[in-house]
């Protein structure tokens, strides 16, 4: 009842949404269970499939189509202006991925209908994730434990959380929107390098910010969820990159999409094949917009070439694994660009402007020293909390004679941090919501 209302604050409407939605899974996964050794119940799994499909594209594709419909046909058909649940793609893939393990037997199925609820509609991640698996918290449901110690390491989690989001992802939402707003054809390209790198940074903190306060929360109710992010951005590959970024959607595409579809065990040609659905399906999730789409798309291109060009993975020099890290690293960073973009048209222009196809000088003009005198710790501060270098010295502060020093000092840093962050909300800081479209 205390997730429903969390859900209801943001739009006391859209609650019935995620009651449906509750209600549609929790009885298509009972029958399913009952139809197990029927062929009745393949049908009814890919019924609800399409249902849950079909809610999602209603809310969140309809327009998008609509668009796209008028402008092949030369139609005027109307838009419907139907307004997006908060979190829709999350709780929906969570749902679905339950009832599809009922199907597949790897899951037992939930009779008492307030579990599946509170399985779906869990307010920690409810918003931003991670999309929890039924199988991860099968058993916690039931038979949780908290105690004094658990409690307190949910806590130091969310906080780490709470300040990633509020003092380095806003912070450096600044710049990037400040350079995600100019005419990219008279723009500065140093400019737009530093936007570029720190809307890279932004969305990292933002949306592990918010990963790390979900698992920090769950972790105070007894709950333990898998990770989601794991330094994505010191990836030696393309490969390695989604091995490392938002781990629970990567994850459920492969084992709902990818692997049903045949994975890579098979021919050349139906491999890509595979590949190309699964990449498009990641972008189309991620929005209705081309840009999300040319996103996933470019992965998918990237990886194609990554898995039979480049191989590298198989290279025994290590001056190429060093360069195509950093090729990597300049992909994902373009990649952002386009992902952040108002436009696929914008976006592509500023990738341009980057490389100076405009003519602009590359200089470090009073708009670049204003923003890192500004927002320059913020941005030293994003570079080395995306690396494990903090919590490598930990762990060795730890196991030093330091380790009773540091068992002090730590959560006195972490208090610190944590009213500095409260201090910019009280402020009125700027505070985006960049996964509100998800």
């Amino acid at each position: 009842m205390a997730s429903l209302g969390f859900y209801a604050y943001g739009e006391p409407k859209f609650v019935f949404v995620m009651i449906g939605s509750i209600a549609l899974n929790y009885l298509f996964a009972l029958v399913i269970d009952k139809q197990r050794d029927k062929s009745l119940s393949k049908v009814l799994m890919v019924l609800d499939v399409i249902l849950n499909i079909g809610i999602l594209f209603v809310y969140k594709y309809l327009d998008f189509a609509i668009t796209i419909a008028n402008k092949v046909s030369g139609a005027s058909l109307q838009l419907k202006g139907i307004a997006l649940p908060i979190g829709i793609s999350f709780f929906t893939f969570q749902a679905l991925s339950y009832v599809i393990d009922v199907y597949k037997g790897t899951v037992k199925v939930q009779k008492n209908p307030l579990y599946v609820a509170l399985y779906i509609s869990f307010f920690p991640q409810l918003i931003a994730g991670p999309i929890v698996r039924y199988s991860t918290i099968e058993d916690q449901i039931l038979n949780r434990t908290s105690d004094i110690e658990t409690f307190a390491d949910g806590a130091r989690r969310f906080m780490i959380g709470f300040g990633k989001k509020v003092i380095i992802a806003n912070n450096l939402s600044e710049v990037a929107s400040s350079s995600f707003g100019t005419d990219v054809a008279t723009a500065n390209p140093t400019f737009l390098w530093l936007g570029a790198i720190c809307f890279s940074l932004q969305i990292f903190f933002d949306f592990s910010g918010y990963s790390d306060m979900a698992i920090g929360l769950g972790k105070m109710f007894g709950f333990h969820f898998l990770e989601n992010f794991n330094y994505p951005y010191i990836s030696k590959s393309v490969t390695e990159f989604w091995r490392r970024w938002h781990i629970s959607l990567s994850s459920w595409f492969r084992d709902y999409v990818y692997i049903p579809l045949g994975g890579s065990r098979v021919p050349f040609v139906r491999h890509i094949f595979n590949m190309l659905v699964v990449w498009l399906f990641t972008g189309i999730w991620h929005g209705a917009n081309y840009t999300f789409i040319a996103w996933g798309l470019g992965y998918f291109i990237l990886l194609v070439i990554e898995k039979y060009l480049i191989k590298p993975e198989k290279r025994k020099f290590a001056l190429f694994r060093v360069l195509w890290q950093i090729i990597t690293l300049v992909c994902v960073n373009f990649g952002w660009v386009i992902f952040n973009s108002s436009s696929l048209s914008y976006g592509i222009r500023y990738c341009l402007a980057m490389i100076g196809y405009y003519g602009n000088k590359f200089t470090i003009d009073d708009i670049v020293i204003y923003n890192m005198r500004e927002y320059g710790a913020f941005l030293i501060m994003g570079i080395i909390f995306s690396t494990p270098i903090a919590k490598v010295l930990g762990e060795k502060l730890d196991g030093s004679k330091l380790g009773s020093v540091n068992a002090v000092v730590a959560p006195l840093g972490l208090g610190i941090v944590f009213l500095w962050a409260v201090s910019f909300l009280i402020l009125g800081a700027h505070n985006p919501f960049i996964y509100f479209n998800f």
